[in-house]
């Protein structure tokens, strides 16, 4: 089997490339995945998956950093008219936000493995000079301003890929796969809704991935585990005032600009804690209409992070008490609305351990690193997912693909070499299949429910 999904891998490596070049060219930030949403749904429909879209997917009051009705509406009027979308799976949850695609494939008693691939792109503007190969091979974004410059467009097609190599195996496999392709990652802002529908309740076997950069700690071409990733809180921190004539009237006003500045100077000051490192940061303050008129509106964006759960509900709740003891001091009150949240994670060493084994013996050209659990310092709302899986008692990994990169994830050059595509469907497969030849586990499903 383990040779079949090698060639197999080979055989699909050309279609795998030309799907993330694809996704490439038409990158869709979070909530706004509706041309990628409706590929990603044709494909596993095609395959013979179960397909689940929309509100099956997603606690729409979960959904967190929602866009505005009209941004939505713009891009939905994009993707259908300029876009060479598949319209029959284009649907009109999808164009109301609710993104992303999970593909079901039973395969009989057996565990429950969820596979998760992310699909949103950033807002970057890239690169168009010749030196970038997108740029100069045709697959360069055609949204302005919005870029694959983290690739999600390749975790895509390695889970695609993925969907693939499974379909054509399953009469081998016992238990059940779902494909989980996760809208809204950048800002840590989807997860959250998926967990909340209940999709992981039941999972016995939990797989992550993110591709990395070759020169990082790893040694290999695959780290089987990450840990540590610093748990996360994103706040709009809106400032309400009253408007005043600066020079006629000043006592009549209530800066919010000044009340603003001084929740983001206090949040600076923040003590550290004891137990890990945290982190906050006030990323954007927008205030005031002119220079003789008092500000009666500001806002601020503003990051939490913490190297626990623990350390960051800390800084959580001393942001919330400087944030309010500011628009109190100036006279003014204070909204603060979540945009994105993640907690801390680890992975499962059995399993990463189990999956390292596998690797080196069924596909022993691709190298496991030596460092077989690295710290993620970024945040990852994967982590959510993770957390889930192991409360009901089952077992989860994030591990790392390791690919030589042209620039930092993030920037307007990156871009990655595309042969780790075959990589990852290759690892993909195995695993989740060598974990599917395991039928011990086929009631731990319901401990899960029950639990």
């Amino acid at each position: 089997m383990y040779d079949q999904i090698t060639a197999m891998a080979k055989e699909i490596f050309e279609r795998s490339v030309a799907r993330r070049r694809d996704l490439h060219r038409h990158p869709e930030t979070g909530w706004l995945e509706m041309r990628t949403s409706a590929v990603i749904a044709g494909i596993l429909t095609e395959l013979g998956y179960e397909v689940l879209t929309g509100s099956n997917v997603l606690d729409g009051e979960a959904r967190l950093g929602l866009p505005s009705e009209e941004v939505l509406r713009e891009h939905a009027n994009l993707v259908r008219e300029s876009w060479n979308t598949p319209l029959t799976y284009l649907t009109e949850e999808m164009e109301a936000g609710y993104t992303g695609v999970i593909g079901i494939l039973r395969c009989g008693p057996g565990p429950v493995c969820a596979l998760r691939f992310d699909i949103d792109a950033l807002g970057v503007l890239e690169d168009e000079s010749s030196g970038h190969r997108p740029a100069r091979e045709g697959f360069a974004s055609l949204c302005p301003g919005v870029m694959h410059a983290c690739g999600h467009d390749g975790h895509t097609a390695i889970g695609l890929g993925v969907a693939e190599v499974l379909m054509s195996v399953k009469e081998q496999l016992h238990g059940t796969v779902k494909l989980i392709f996760q809208p809204a990652e950048e800002g840590v802002r989807g997860a959250r809704a998926i967990v909340s529908r209940g999709h992981l309740d039941n999972v016995d076997y939990f797989i992550g991935t993110h591709l990395a950069p070759l020169d990082g700690p790893d040694d290999g071409a695959v780290t089987p585990a990450t840990y540590g990733s610093l748990a996360t809180t994103k706040y709009d921190v809106i400032y309400h005032g009253a408007p005043a004539h600066a020079g006629g009237f000043p006592e009549k006003g209530r800066n919010a600009l000044l009340a603003a500045a001084s929740a983001a100077m206090g949040l600076a000051a923040i003590p550290r804690h004891s137990e890990g490192a945290s982190r906050v940061n006030t990323g954007t303050l927008h205030a005031g209409t002119g220079r003789n008129v008092i500000p009666d509106y500001a806002k601020m964006e503003i990051e939490l992070r913490g190297e626990t759960t623990a350390v960051n509900a800390y800084m959580e709740d001393s942001a919330r008490r400087i944030c309010e003891a500011a628009a109190a001091m100036y006279g003014c009150t204070c909204e603060m609305i979540c945009m994105g949240a993640a907690d801390s994670h680890h992975s499962d060493l059995a399993l990463a351990d189990r999956a390292a084994a596998l690797i080196e013996r069924e596909l022993p050209d691709i190298r496991v690193s030596s460092v077989r659990n690295v710290r993620n310092w970024g945040s990852e709302d994967i982590s959510l997912m993770m957390n889930r899986v192991q409360s009901h008692g089952g077992q989860a990994i994030c591990m790392r693909n390791m690919t030589r990169m042209e620039a930092p994830q993030h920037t307007a050059d990156f871009d990655f070499d595309e042969t780790v595509l075959e990589e990852g469907i290759r690892i993909f497969s195995a695993v989740t299949c060598d974990l599917m030849q395991d039928e011990t586990c086929k009631d731990t499903r319901q401990r899960g429910e029950n639990k």
